[in-house]
């Protein structure tokens, strides 16, 4: 184990949102861009490979991606394969749209499973051809000669993902964009966004009630992405249920990503967090506490983890305000209660909230259902409880390939 005065320090790859926000920022600005540090996943790999069939050059290996952006939207005929990954589902048509052609958008079955229906429509409020898949979803089948900009409504109740799409490729519209969010959720995803796109040159204005304004156009940029929060709440809930402490560098203060703020909860938990400049810690310091009901509707990635290991407390969890959590790889609310329920613990659901109750807690399978979150959250509450499996370890390569043995390392 590598340790420090501070404990472990964790290796935790780069963000995927990081990744593929700036993948297409860098797809969009003129020139070369060099990413360090990129997140190489299965998601990350296939919006790469995505761009690259839109005519992208992107090249480099692990440790930085150049990407020598064409400063437009693609234009010709493609094919988009987004695998299993919801941003490029959501972000690259309408890079597609904002260009000259017919491109073709799909994705696996658990892919089209996902609503689009906002995006689509906004696409064709705004100008393009769209044919969409049943119940509105991939594949999309986009015939444009453009985008034209000016102001839109867009109902964002059950994905930020959409207005991210349509915030990224702006620049590249015939005339600014403002777009006014209903039901906006997961509001510091649409921060970051906002963060990386002023990086990359673009100018972004926030109106009356919440609207956006973008303008200008972006420039080519080198960024650095940040270790991913939503993987490093992993290493954070293992230190506090272990007894542990882990150090992820990278992720401090200054931190783009909303995720960070899970470590309050297990503040709240009983954990020790120490939140610095370059790095963020979690120490835990015995059993954890419960008794508490937390909103989990900006950091909903994370909710899974905290209810994975919420039958150790002390007392009931209850999250709530995760309602959109239901149309993600999996019903995330659903899959997370049947799986406890499978290992005896008692819960109570509702349509955007879960109640764990703590008890002991036997061995059993995990039902994955191919969600790479359910697998590394239960993978936690296994560092407790002898017996808990997994029935699609494999999974994790959505986000971190090298969970298992990292995980290991640290805590085996």
């Amino acid at each position: 184990m590598t340790t420090t005065a501070r404990g472990a320090t964790a290796r935790i790859p780069g963000s995927k949102s990081i990744t593929n926000r700036a993948l297409l920022l860098a797809a969009a600005a003129l020139g070369p861009s060099l990413l360090r540090a990129p997140l190489v996943s299965d998601d990350t790999v296939a919006f790469r490979q995505a761009l690259e069939a839109l005519g992208v050059p992107v090249t480099g290996q692990d440790d930085g991606w150049r990407v020598t952006g064409t400063g437009r939207g693609p234009h010709g005929r493609a094919r988009i394969w987004c695998e299993d990954a919801g941003t490029a589902a959501r972000f690259l048509p309408v890079l597609a749209a904002a260009g000259s052609g017919r491109f073709e958008v799909d994705g696996t079955p658990q892919l089209r499973a996902r609503p689009l229906g906002p995006l689509a429509d906004a696409l064709v409020r705004l100008g393009a051809g769209v044919t969409a898949g049943p119940d509105g979803g991939l594949p999309l089948v986009i015939t444009t000669t453009g985008l034209q900009g000016g102001e839109i409504a867009l109902d964002s109740t059950t994905s930020s993902q959409y207005l991210t799409g349509l915030l990224l490729s702006a620049p590249l519209m015939r005339t600014p964009l403002t777009v006014h969010a209903a039901g906006l959720v997961s509001r510091p995803y649409i921060d970051m966004t906002v963060a990386l796109m002023r990086r990359f040159g673009a100018t972004v204005e926030e109106g009356p009630g919440g609207s956006l304004r973008v303008s200008g156009a972006y420039r080519a940029t080198d960024l650095r992405i940040e270790p991913d929060a939503s993987t490093a709440s992993y290493v954070f809930a293992a230190a506090a249920v272990t007894g542990r402490s882990v150090t992820v560098p990278g992720l401090g203060r200054d931190s783009l990503q909303g995720d960070l703020r899970f470590v309050e909860v297990l503040r709240r938990a009983g954990a020790r967090v120490e939140i610095g400049a370059e790095d963020t810690t979690v120490t835990g310091t015995g059993p954890l506490r419960g008794g508490f009901d937390v909103d989990m509707g900006d950091i909903s990635d994370t909710f899974m983890t905290l209810a994975a290991i919420a039958p150790l407390a002390d007392a009931p969890i209850t999250v709530h305000g995760i309602a959109h959590a239901r149309w993600k790889e999996s019903d995330r609310i659903a899959a997370v209660a049947g799986n406890l329920r499978t290992l005896g613990v008692e819960v109570t659901e509702g349509p955007d909230r879960l109640t764990v109750h703590p008890g002991p807690v036997r061995p059993g399978l995990i039902a994955c259902h191919r969600d790479h979150r359910i697998a590394m959250s239960f993978s936690v509450l296994g560092l407790r409880v002898p017996g808990i499996t997994l029935d699609d370890p494999a999974c994790v390569g959505k986000t971190f390939p090298e969970f298992h043995t990292e995980f290991g390392r640290l805590f085996g």
